[in-house]
């Protein structure tokens, strides 16, 4: 399937994005479309023939429990809404505890490495099996982006991606960016996962940008691509045709000429390698996929001490780089600030400019148990249970806010209208 090049669809950039020529195709957020309330200009690209592919975020594929059914069925939903000619998702654990390990369930609200063990990866092949039976179209899976190693991993991540995809026959998608990212924080080189990788199984390519601070390099999605980002592109499209290149960008967006000077400066790094096209045997899986009670058992122990460590404070599991453990705890718990003050932006309003200390504290002792909406009520029922904010105004705000949420429908006459309606407009 040839799809050409493409652009990371999202709302701030989507009346650029429909004005760029060359575009033939988009990727959306699964989870940030509803299939009955597609946008109209989303809805508008698809009616000139521009694909649009869904891309998962949250099924955490590399997880110790069997995929959720409900979130399967969510994005198989949206890849027939969008009628896709694929889905993707992420080899990653995005949450743990819960009954394999008979402790409180966790959210990471990000994806993390799983091990790149035998009992990861049979736990892994068993679940990808799950979903492609779940959905309709076929799935393709992206390596990610690691702040972080396990300790007495048993393969490379070339090796490990060799496997997964012999014995479950699922597409890869490469992130050029991700490998980058993963050579200057594991120190592994991008060529030699290249040499290890079954590029015939590739589905397309993720280009994006990042910075680098203190020796970490973070996949940030809110910056230009680095030249070494290329260089790989160039490496793997020596060896690949790719069937799809698309450029990642989730903030600090620039404008459109810019972006169309990156789709440029990807178009020339990829005729620069210029490899010949290599057809993808859709075969049966060698290896009929499947895990263990005790192999999923073992990955949930250990994924559940990782993340407990990392938005708990519970003691580091040995063998960790205790620095590098830091610096993803911290990622994480800025990332949720970010993320609730989006999804609540009433908050960072009534709060001010103590917002985001407000949060970070409570974020560092409080781990998400659920999505980012319940980590936004968790929040404001936390600050008022304390008696914040000092403000008695800001405090009577925060409560009609909460209260307006927190019950299974809204008040009644609507305080929560009129609340936002004052907040936003600044009236007192």
């Amino acid at each position: 399937m040839r799809l050409g090049t493409g652009i990371g669809w999202r709302p701030e950039i989507a009346d650029a994005v429909a004005g760029m020529a060359g575009i033939d195709w988009v990727e959306v957020v699964a989870e940030n479309v509803c299939p009955g309330h597609l946008p109209e200009p989303l809805t508008r690209l698809r009616e000139r023939g521009v694909t649009v592919i869904p891309h998962g975020v949250s099924l955490g594929l590399g997880g110790a429990e069997r995929p959720d059914e409900g979130r399967l069925r969510a994005l198989a939903e949206r890849a027939g809404a969008l009628g896709a000619p694929l889905v993707t998702e992420h080899i990653a654990f995005v949450r743990a505890g819960g009954p394999l390990t008979a402790s409180a369930p966790l959210e990471a609200g990000h994806l993390l490495p799983v091990p790149r063990t035998r009992d990861a990866l049979d736990v892994l092949c068993e679940n990808v099996a799950i979903a492609q039976e779940a959905l309709p179209v076929p799935l393709a899976l992206e390596n990610i982006a690691a702040l972080f190693s396990w300790p007495d991993e048993e393969m490379s991540e070339g090796e490990f991606l060799a496997e997964l995809v012999e014995r479950t026959g699922v597409r890869l998608l490469i992130d050029v960016a991700n490998l980058h990212t993963n050579h200057v924080n594991r120190g592994e080189d991008p060529a030699r996962a290249l040499d290890r990788l079954p590029l015939e199984a590739l589905a397309y390519v993720h280009v994006a940008g990042g910075f680098e601070r203190d020796g970490v390099w973070h996949d940030s999605h809110a910056h230009p691509v680095p030249p070494p980002v290329l260089d790989i592109l160039t490496d793997l499209a020596s060896r690949v045709a790719p069937p799809g290149v698309l450029l990642e960008r989730d903030e600090n967006f620039p404008e459109p000429a810019e972006l169309e000077r990156e789709l440029a400066d990807i178009g020339e790094a990829v005729r620069k390698g210029g490899g010949p096209v290599r057809a993808r045997a859709d075969e049966a899986p060698a290896v009929p996929p499947g895990a263990s009670a005790e192999a999923r058992q073992r990955v949930a122990v250990a994924q559940t001490a990782v993340l407990s460590a990392l938005v708990a404070r519970t003691p580091l599991p040995e063998g960790f780089d205790r620095k590098r453990m830091g610096v993803q705890a911290r990622s994480l718990a800025a990332k949720r600030a970010d993320v609730v003050a989006k999804v609540a932006p009433e908050l960072p309003v009534i709060l001010g400019a103590g917002y985001r200390e407000a949060f970070l504290g409570y974020a560092h002792t409080r781990p998400m148990r659920g999505g980012y909406r319940q980590d936004a009520l968790e929040f404001a029922a936390h600050l008022l249970r304390t008696g914040s904010p000092a403000d008695a105004r800001a405090r009577r705000r925060l409560r009609e806010w909460w209260l307006d949420r927190a019950g299974p429908a809204p008040r009644t006459p609507g305080p929560a209208a009129r609340l936002a309606g004052r907040v936003l407009s600044g009236r007192r």
